[in-house]
């Protein structure tokens, strides 16, 4: 059965943002907007290939945005869905910390 799975470098960047909207708008909005992201990633398994293909960054990347706001930087393994990242605002892309994937 497919299934996604988290890197900790995603569940930072969730974390990170979470703080910073939590500080900006409040704490319910930052609620509301992790837990869309995260309702968004465990989608992920109905059409896995989904997204742009950013083989020129890592081979069997793909990217996919979400609300306009944020990148969701993944790969597929067998079933499985590696959510590597989740960037808000722009912010670049390190997958240095993710090799084990």
């Amino acid at each position: 059965m497919a299934r996604v799975v988290f890197a900790e470098s995603a569940r930072a960047d969730l974390d990170d943002i979470f703080a910073w909207i939590a500080d900006h708008a409040g704490i319910e909005v930052a609620l509301a907007y992790a837990a869309r992201i995260e309702q968004f990633c465990r989608k992920m398994t109905s059409l896995p290939q989904r997204g742009a293909k950013r083989d020129d960054l890592r081979p069997g990347l793909r990217t996919a945005g979400f609300e306009r706001r944020a990148t969701i930087a993944f790969t597929v393994k067998d079933e499985d869905v590696i959510i590597l990242r989740i960037l808000y605002a722009g912010r670049s892309l390190d997958l240095a910390s993710d090799e084990s994937f």
